[in-house]
């Protein structure tokens, strides 16, 4: 199986994987055993993306390689992985692999986050394989989260999302701390490609509420306009400006589903000119004006 192709108008976007993706979920905390969905596929999943939701896979049986942002993930047991939502991504797994699956909407995620310990925003943004020891006293909480969110997935009581929600960012915060004791023991060197890419995304979460002209990253990069396009077209499959629009729709769903601002405050705080102007940008973006996108996120909210 090959890497992603870096095209994604040819990579499929599912909800979850072999489901069809529908409007974004704004609500959704799901847990599943690896097994449960990789064997209906041989556990050989094809590159596709999630458009608003992060996956969290963690399993201390089996082995076999991730594919993410051109890069290749050799994944040896017990191995935690982490794919953020627009992240094209593939699996190949030996048939004995089993483990825990967390899909969680990446926007609720991100705005407790945000509220409690922005740093982590990093480690919910960039895509990670790690192989985590099991002597590790910072590995020793993974598998009773994992399994606590599942038993809140399953509950169908009240304030399950909240549980739910609560749990992943609690997951998250030890995975970042995971993340940066490997960063410390191990710093192994790191590809040109892969340090631009994250270079690129902490510019744009710097910089998604100014509208920058993607001559304005280039030059922050050190990097032509052009270089600065050809890397989001194989890191992302999109252009520079896509990729900037799509960071700047993500927060604009996230503010719209989580805050009070007006539109036209919302409008205003991400840089636009006008809310009339912001609004004909959410539509082309999504295909619902912005207080449509709202009524529809509250309806979804008030019937949990």
């Amino acid at each position: 199986m090959a890497p992603p192709s870096p095209r994604r108008r040819t990579v499929p976007n599912f909800a979850l994987y072999g489901a069809a993706a529908g409007r974004t979920l704004l609500d959704i905390v799901h847990h599943e055993r690896i097994p449960v969905r990789s064997s209906l596929f041989n556990f050989d999943i094809q590159p596709h993306f999630h458009d608003a939701l992060i996956q969290t896979l963690y399993a201390t049986k089996g082995a076999g390689e991730a594919f993410f942002d051109g890069r290749v993930w050799k994944v040896e047991p017990p191995w935690l992985i982490v794919v953020p939502a627009r992240c094209v991504h593939g699996f190949r797994f030996r048939s004995d692999t089993d483990g825990h699956v967390v899909t969680a909407a990446q926007s609720a995620v991100e705005s407790v986050a945000l509220t409690v310990a922005p740093e982590l925003l990093t480690f919910l943004r960039t895509p990670m394989a790690l192989t985590v020891d099991p002597a590790s006293s910072r590995a020793a909480p993974l598998e009773a989260l994992f399994d606590a969110i599942g038993r809140e997935a399953e509950c169908q009581e009240r304030w399950q999302f909240a549980a739910g929600l609560s749990l992943t960012v609690a997951l998250f915060v030890q995975i970042a701390r995971l993340g940066e004791s490997a960063q410390l023991s191990a710093n192994p060197a790191r590809s040109r490609l892969a340090a631009r890419i994250e270079r690129f995304r902490r510019l744009l979460d710097e910089g998604c509420y100014a509208r920058h002209p993607v001559a304005s990253y280039a030059e922050a990069m050190g990097v032509t306009s052009g270089q600065l396009t050809r890397l989001c077209r194989e890191a992302f499959g999109v252009s520079a400006i896509a990729a900037i629009d799509a960071r700047a729709v993500h927060e604009a769903k996230r503010l719209l589903g989580y805050s009070t601002l007006s539109v036209k405050q919302i409008a205003s705080e991400l840089g636009f000119r006008d809310d009339a102007y912001f609004g004909r940008f959410f539509r082309k973006q999504t295909g619902l004006r912005p207080m449509e996108y709202r009524a529809k996120a509250s309806v979804r909210q008030a019937s949990r």
